[in-house]
């Protein structure tokens, strides 16, 4: 018997995919759009004016890649490079851990949980110029309420200028630390309600302790979403720049200057800090070196968490 050829089904063309599933395309049309709009858009206009030098008032004049040129000679703008990785570092490194245990402690159920919960949230849920201000008046060297208290206590002879050229920097880690450990606490609490009883209580019955069941048990199964905790932690630590404008402004000297707060300046020059002109052309190079520096530190995360997973 002659074998019978199988007959291969059509493949369907864009056209007649587009046209089954249009349903889906109108839904997706609106953050279509406003993605367009909100995100392509200025990265072609950022693209744009990076080869021009453009301050708002004369034409845009074509300079070619002076703008990069002058971006890799910058001082100040590597110096605000190396402030954006000492702030960003001090914040992960004590924001990512004490998240992760108070969740931990607050996934149990006891008495006072959910207030608890409540009061690690609420920094979150405020703005972060408010906050920031707060904590300027609270740290304000004169008559600032935490001066006031450490030397009511006998704890210190005579204020201490927290935002002073020598503490300015550990200052507003401080303040970016407790700003965020709630927000990130709520994340890490949603995988671990995420983990089933059932395997702590196997593992209780095999005798297991508290430190193996975190790193056998807790921590793995809730690795997927761990990874994208500390993706988010590290973009928004590069990008925090709200509470460091309203505290320090950069100064003192540009001891906290960042480099996202200083491609704000181009842009809207608000400090004596750099020259009080727009700078469109030479700011969109500055963005565009920041936002490959961004690259490669996702990058380098992705197949560093990549390397650990093939490990396991």
């Amino acid at each position: 018997m002659e074998a019978v050829p199988v007959k291969k089904p059509r493949r369907h063309t864009i056209g007649e995919k587009m046209i089954k599933n249009r349903s889906i395309y109108m839904m997706l049309l609106p953050s279509m759009v406003l993605t367009a709009a909100l995100s392509i858009y200025p990265i072609f206009w950022v693209a744009r004016y990076m080869f021009y030098t453009y301050d708002k008032i004369h034409e845009p004049v074509f300079v070619g890649i002076d703008n990069f040129v002058r971006v890799m000679k910058d001082e100040y703008f590597w110096r605000t490079v190396k402030n954006t990785f000492v702030y960003a570092g001090g914040k992960l490194i004590f924001t990512l851990p004490i998240s992760f245990f108070a969740a931990i402690i607050l996934n149990h159920k006891f008495r006072g949980a959910t207030l608890c919960r409540s009061i690690l949230f609420l920094p979150t849920i405020m703005s972060s110029a408010v906050m920031a201000l707060i904590w300027y008046l609270v740290l304000n060297v004169n008559n600032g309420a935490v001066n006031q208290i450490l030397i009511g206590l006998g704890i210190i002879s005579k204020p201490i200028s927290w935002l002073g050229y020598e503490n300015a920097m550990k200052t507003t880690i401080m303040v970016g630390i407790w700003g965020a450990i709630g927000n990130y606490m709520l994340y890490f609490l949603a995988g671990l309600q995420g983990v089933p009883e059932d395997i702590y209580e196997s593992a209780a019955l095999d005798g297991i302790t508290p430190f193996q069941k975190l790193v056998h048990i807790t921590i793995p199964m809730i690795a997927p979403a761990m990874k994208t905790v500390v993706m988010l932690a590290i973009t928004s630590s590069f990008r925090d720049i709200s509470s460091i404008m309203v505290l320090t402004e950069g100064g003192p000297a540009g001891s906290t200057d960042v480099m996202y707060l200083y491609l704000y300046r181009m842009y809207f020059p608000v400090s004596a800090t750099v020259p009080a002109t727009y700078q469109y052309g030479y700011g969109s190079a500055v963005a565009m070196v920041c936002s490959l520096m961004m690259g490669v530190i996702t990058i380098l995360y992705l197949r560093f968490t990549k390397k650990i997973d093939e490990l396991y």
